[in-house]
């Protein structure tokens, strides 16, 4: 293998490909960042043998070959240089890759070609474009909903699915105490789906959206992986689907859509300004606010035995019955961070059932977040009473 190629034609694909493999640990073919020169193009391939990375770039190819390297030496190499043409040659032996840039020489050792497998090629038929930009936002909305246990199966997993009732397609994130939902229009994405959706686990969502940029995308999916490649062909990121059973969301979002439930309108940048102030009143042992519902006006509430008390009121508009629920304080304010309305309304079924989260432009996202027990707030009261 011989080639001359531009710093600044490569860094990029390198970086997204030494992303994905082990820094140090793990097997070392697995910390390989594979050079493959064919066709007249430089392919830059790397996997950890879940996610996989290739990548074509344009070079002045001198010889054909395959050169496999320690992927993050490499990577750092090459990160480390300055602008201009570098020239990558293998030894005759295939021992060692050659890396030279005017006076600066280096040599690292390759590791053995037949330790490459061929990585899954992009089906070409029935596969749809979509935003970049977009799949980024859907992940920000409901990520950080998805459990970081990969032993919990489903809900370690974004659920991609066509929605049952209408046209839209439902991204969702689960973690057992709270649930992301985001909706959006795709005919032919929809069509694409397999009724029950896709599943696709936490940590490569994360993977993919380092990769993601704002442009446009081409997706496809087959039995076992969901492909993504940007517009232009040149690069290829796949991942492995999950295949869990799913738990059926539309029962507790029923429940928030019930008749007589309590209803909690507003203003959400004086909501989130109120509970960053009454979280430094939080404990390890008591991690919430108490809301207490009186009229038009809201009561925020937090103390600990070390830390004192805050109490905080704010203007609201309030209907239904419900006197008092508790919130863990940190969740709450994540929640609304990933609104953009003015104002948002919290659907309230009880002290202890669930509360859905909506906003006025936000019509497409909806967040449920499950109450916490008061029982520190008893607590303290009978022990301020001694």
């Amino acid at each position: 293998m011989f080639l001359k190629v531009f710093r600044d034609d490569i860094i990029e694909g390198l970086s997204k490909s030494a992303s994905i493999i082990p820094a140090k640990t793990g097997a070392a073919f697995l910390r390989t960042i594979w050079l493959k020169v064919e066709g007249g193009t430089l392919k830059i391939m790397s996997t950890d043998s879940n996610l996989e990375f290739c990548g074509q770039y344009n070079a002045e190819i001198v010889e054909e070959g395959l050169v496999g390297v320690q992927g993050r030496s490499f990577y750092d190499l090459i990160r480390k240089l300055p602008p201009g043409q570098i020239v990558l040659k293998a030894d005759q032996d295939g021992q060692f890759l050659a890396i030279q840039q005017g006076s600066r020489k280096y040599k690292l050792p390759t590791n053995e070609t037949s330790w490459f497998q061929d990585f899954s090629e992009f089906p070409e038929e029935n596969s749809v474009f979509w935003s970049g930009d977009l799949m980024q936002e859907l992940i920000d909305r409901t990520a950080y909903c998805i459990s970081d246990e990969d032993t919990m199966e489903a809900i370690a997993c974004m659920n991609l699915t066509p929605s049952k009732s209408t046209e839209h397609i439902e991204t969702c994130g689960l973690n057992g105490h709270q649930f992301a939902m985001s909706r959006f229009l795709h005919d032919d994405l929809k069509n694409l789906l397999p009724e029950g959706g896709v599943l696709i686990q936490k940590k490569y969502i994360t993977e993919l959206k380092k990769w993601l940029t704002a442009d446009e995308i081409e997706l496809n999916i087959d039995e076992k992986r969901l492909f993504f490649r940007t517009a232009d062909k040149k690069e290829l990121f796949s991942l492995p689907l999950s295949f869990y059973q799913y738990p059926d969301y539309n029962t507790f979002l029923s429940k928030i859509n019930e008749d007589g439930i309590t209803e909690l309108v507003a203003d959400r940048l004086e909501l989130i300004d109120a509970l960053e102030r009454i979280i430094i009143f939080n404990t390890d042992n008591n991690r919430c606010t108490y809301f207490r519902f009186g009229g038009e006006e809201l009561t925020l509430h937090s103390q600990g035995q070390d830390v004192g008390t805050a109490s905080e009121s704010l203007e609201v508009t309030f209907s239904g019955g419900l006197e008092r629920i508790a919130f863990p304080t940190r969740n709450l304010i994540e929640i609304l961070n990933h609104f953009q309305s003015e104002k948002v309304t919290f659907k309230l079924t009880g002290a202890e059932g669930p509360c859905g989260v909506v906003g006025a432009d936000d019509a497409d996202y909806q967040v449920i977040i499950m109450p916490m027990k008061i029982v520190e707030e008893t607590y303290y009261s009978e022990e301020n009473t001694q």
